[in-house]
């Protein structure tokens, strides 16, 4: 086995994922367009040394079907020696592109790889691709299946967690974002989108909000009450019996944004990143996956990380910064409490209760991020980790160089 290494890695900005959101006009291919193009010009890149792009999509319907890693190679005018393919772990699917392209120049089947993904939100809504999870009613009741909004305030509720609780959590997540905004901590890596006429749609991340506090956000309504008196609460109540209740306490405020968004990374091993003249920046050296409870859902990231952890020969304590995808406050919340983690070395420049969670690009954006605090830390190694829909976790490790 190789090592594989990061090299570079690019990202739109985050766009409100709403018909006035910044980046509606622009189709996921042409994001996908841009970044491809970009990262070609800031390495001088020789495309046909590529193997492969990995690209994960949570949607893949309309304008984003249709294998559009593929598309979006021949679009950008890459060699057409560059294969495409596109994959879905749901929320998981930007870092399980990551992984598989890790995997794929690690075996030495393959030298150079781009991985990544793409989400347009606004224009494809999360749930338009189906499927039996949502749609077939046997395997729904089989599975034991309740929206993510409701998992969340069930681990809320089992972990003593109140509304204040995880208010303040998300008012320090937009704290955060705001301070590395203004700072310029994202600029490294954000490549500003243009329409075809080359007038500018957005150049940084549109959902962050400079403002928010706790008090704020008290005066939101929960979400998921009203989904949980139509029976799911029932549901989430006959398999954890320990609770009389779910106390519902997520809102949109403490909840990741939906938003329009992609990334990319070039990922190679030694030979590939020699042939192509390129500096590596990071090594991977663990990724895993592991399948979790289905109905609450959302703790997988601790299990994964144990596993990955375990695969590098080390413990949580030897990890110096963590990205932990803000799917719902709760999520970061608990995974810092179950590995004994201190929430000063999570999301340091906030997540995606802030900034957004373009479903099939979130896990190589919060990987990027995490590669550049390091860097600007001189730090050496980090973690990313998402909870999954369906109940599973990801988790990959990485060293500077």
């Amino acid at each position: 086995m190789k090592d594989a290494y990061i090299y570079d890695h690019v990202r739109t900005p985050r766009g409100k994922g709403k018909k006035d959101g910044g980046l509606h006009q622009a189709s996921p291919v042409w994001l996908l367009r841009t970044l491809l193009r970009e990262m070609q010009r800031r390495q001088d890149l020789d495309t046909a040394l590529v193997d492969d792009v990995v690209l994960g999509c949570v949607t893949p319907v309309g304008e984003q079907g249709a294998d559009i890693a593929r598309t979006a190679v021949l679009d950008a005018g890459w060699a057409e020696t560059v294969g495409g393919v596109t994959q879905s772990r749901f929320c998981a699917s930007g870092l399980e592109s990551v992984n598989l392209a890790a995997a794929k120049v690690a075996s030495g089947f393959e030298q150079l790889v781009v991985a990544g993904g793409v989400e347009s939100m606004s224009r494809w809504p999360m749930g338009s691709d189906g499927g039996a999870w949502f749609m077939d009613p046997r395997v729904n009741q089989a599975l034991g299946f309740i929206p993510q909004g409701i998992s969340a305030d069930l681990i809320a509720t089992l972990e003593g967690w109140g509304r204040a609780d995880v208010d303040a959590y998300a008012s320090e997540s937009h704290r955060r974002a705001a301070a590395a905004r203004e700072q310029g901590f994202f600029s490294k890596a954000i490549v500003p989108i243009h329409d075809i006429a080359g007038l500018p749609l957005l150049a940084q991340d549109e959902t962050i909000r400079p403002g928010t506090t706790p008090e704020t956000l008290a005066k939101l309504e929960p979400s998921f009450a009203m989904m949980g008196q139509m029976g799911f609460d029932a549901t989430a109540l006959r398999k954890y019996t320990t609770i009389e209740r779910v106390n519902h306490v997520h809102h949109a405020g403490n909840s990741s944004g939906i938003v329009d968004g992609a990334a990319l990374m070039l990922i190679g091993n030694r030979a590939g990143g020699a042939a192509a003249g390129l500096k590596p920046r990071a090594r991977i050296r663990a990724a895993a996956v592991i399948g979790s409870e289905p109905t609450i859902m959302l703790t997988g990231p601790t299990p994964a990380c144990r596993k990955a952890l375990k695969q590098a020969g080390m413990e949580a304590k030897d990890i110096e910064l963590w990205e932990i995808n803000e799917a719902f406050a709760v999520v970061p919340m608990k995974t810092a409490r179950d590995l004994g983690v201190s929430l000063d070395k999570v999301n340091v420049n906030g997540g995606a209760i802030a900034l957004g969670h373009p479903l099939g690009a979130t896990g190589c954006i919060i990987l990027g991020t995490l590669l550049d605090e390091l860097e600007r830390r001189d730090l050496s190694t980090g973690c990313a980790t998402l909870c999954v829909g369906g109940g599973m976790g990801i988790a990959t490790i990485i060293e500077r160089v």
